[in-house]
């Protein structure tokens, strides 16, 4: 690492509505790519909670799209990069990359473009999926490398029809608070925590379903909900679920929470029951950090980090019995659960950090700029 030599600056062009898993990949980069010479700013095309949110305090534009469409962007971020001296683009979504593209050609600069979900399933909506997995492949028209974040999403990439000489996989990575801390297995009442912006493939039915089981089997335990809902008509439903189960008074809605860590120091488990559409969810990763044993759903690269009864649990992506069933054997002590998080503690450190990130994107910014 040199942190006294002069960054070369890299644009990262992202949505910024959010602060969930891959904003959160964003500001860990803009963290740690100094380390390796890299200067990251960004301009967010659809602000609101990431400029607020970030820990990150490298330059930010706001140049919001007034509609998905709106490409105007495009032209002030190219005159920002000329003026500022940014040499490389970056982009994360299919809306930043359209924008991105543009200002790339404009700038002269080489664009960069993150993946972080496979764009053909990553909401319930067919048409809006192929409209999008469309709007991205003509946006990455000469695109000089793609970053997807686990092996499945190189393998979809491949699927698509791109060489892998343009794709270097980059696993997620977190920051690691610190040592593994003292806890001891819960005796009576048991947290099950879960954190995510709740939509409907993040199968919170599933969850709210092995709650209502579990209290049914005598089991003395609550739900603990870190994040927003992306719609008010998708809460509403949730909530409405909820109260026909009749498990709602055992549900804390905490609602958005920047500091994460803080509520996973509240759980006794932490269980996202995705369906489908993960890349390699931070929330695992953070999780695994902070000593606190996850079950997660058969998605896409969430096996890529998990081994069932090692690092982590493993179930059936919409099946509300095994989800129970496994809770079970973790409550009635089938699994180990304090070397469950001992093993998910050091893979994280050792594999999964945010400087292990870092030194990754920044070797493939290396090649492209002849480093």
């Amino acid at each position: 690492m040199n942190t006294s030599e002069k960054k070369t600056k890299i644009m990262h062009v992202i949505n910024g509505e959010f602060f969930s898993g891959a904003e959160r990949v964003q500001d860990v980069l803009a963290l740690r790519l100094p380390d390796y010479g890299y200067e990251v700013g960004f301009a967010c095309v659809k602000p609101a909670k990431f400029s607020a949110c970030r820990n990150s305090t490298g330059p930010l534009f706001e140049l919001g799209m007034k509609s998905k469409y709106d490409l105007a962007p495009a032209w002030k971020i190219a005159r920002i990069i000329k003026r500022d001296g940014y040499v490389l683009l970056h982009t994360h979504t299919p809306r930043a990359v359209l924008v991105g593209r543009i200002a790339a050609w404009l700038a002269g600069v080489p664009l960069v473009h993150h993946v972080h979900s496979p764009t053909t399933r990553d909401t319930e909506s067919i048409w809006r999926n192929r409209k999008n997995a469309i709007m991205e492949r003509l946006s990455l028209i000469g695109v000089a490398r793609l970053i997807p974040v686990s092996k499945s999403l190189e393998c979809y990439l491949k699927k698509q029809g791109w060489s892998q000489a343009r794709i270097n996989m980059v696993a997620n990575g977190v920051v690691t608070p610190g040592p593994l801390s003292n806890r001891s297995k819960p005796n009576a009442e048991w947290v099950i925590g879960s954190v995510a912006l709740f939509r409907p493939r993040k199968g919170m039915e599933v969850l709210i379903q092995a709650l209502a089981n579990l209290r049914k089997m005598g089991k003395t335990v609550r739900l603990r909900a870190v994040g927003p809902f992306e719609t008010m008509e998708y809460e509403k439903t949730i909530k409405k679920m909820s109260e026909d189960l009749g498990v709602s008074n055992v549900i804390d809605w905490i609602g958005f929470a920047k500091d994460v860590n803080a509520e996973f120091d509240k759980m006794s488990v932490m269980v996202l029951p995705s369906l489908f559409g993960e890349g390699m969810p931070m929330v695992i990763l953070e999780s695994m950090a902070m000593g606190v044993p996850v079950v997660a759903s058969d998605v896409e690269g969430i096996p890529e980090i998990l081994e069932h009864g090692r690092t982590g649990l493993i179930t059936t992506p919409g099946d509300a019995e095994q989800l129970t069933n496994v809770l079970v054997e973790l409550i009635n002590g089938k699994y180990n659960w304090n070397a469950i998080r001992e093993e998910a503690y050091r893979l994280q450190v050792t594999s999964f950090s945010d400087h292990s990130m870092a030194q990754s994107v920044a070797h493939v910014y290396d090649t492209i700029l002849n480093k």
